[in-house]
């Protein structure tokens, strides 16, 4: 984000301002607020197909099926993702002061070690949104032995939201 650029504008610059969220897999809602805070539900890093179907364009396990190159751009997909479910509920990310803790479940073997790199994917998207002052956040990098669909990575935000919001 440059400076003066707001959240939205700057998903116009990447080319993410029409990104549709994924479809729920569960039932539950895309995030809840509590006063000042957005507690965005947990994701994967889907795409929508020609259809508007939600696929997996990277899928498998890193340290045996992927690598970390993979890895970051399925966070960064993960990243976007929140961001749109974020952007569903509350009508525009302008309302948002800054993410506030992101959290990612790395797909991995026990050997695998770079689970923080992987995560950098997600962690460098929300720094592109929001700048490098209000983008930078508190984290958490969890190592899983599986996940459902053989993703990658699941993640999960929250944010901040403006006193005006």
């Amino acid at each position: 984000m440059s400076s003066g650029e707001t959240p939205e504008q700057a998903l116009v610059r990447l080319g993410l301002s029409d990104v549709r969220p994924p479809e729920p897999i569960g039932r539950f809602v895309y995030g809840v607020r509590a006063r000042d805070f957005f507690y965005v539900s947990g994701t994967y890093g889907t795409a929508k197909d020609d259809q508007g179907r939600d696929y997996l364009p990277i899928s498998g396990k890193l340290g045996r099926d992927l690598g970390v190159e993979e890895g970051y751009e399925s966070a960064r997909l993960v990243a976007i993702n929140l961001l749109a479910m974020a952007r569903a509920e509350l009508g525009s990310l302008d309302v948002v002061e800054r993410p506030v803790r992101l959290a990612g479940h790395v797909n991995s073997t026990p050997e695998f070690a770079q689970a923080p790199a992987v995560l950098n994917g997600a962690s460098d998207l929300l720094i592109e949104v929001f700048g490098e002052e209000r983008g930078t956040h508190a984290r958490i990098a969890l190592y899983q032995s599986d996940l459902p669909r053989q993703a990658p990575l699941a993640g999960e935000l929250v944010l901040l939201l403006r006193e005006d919001a």
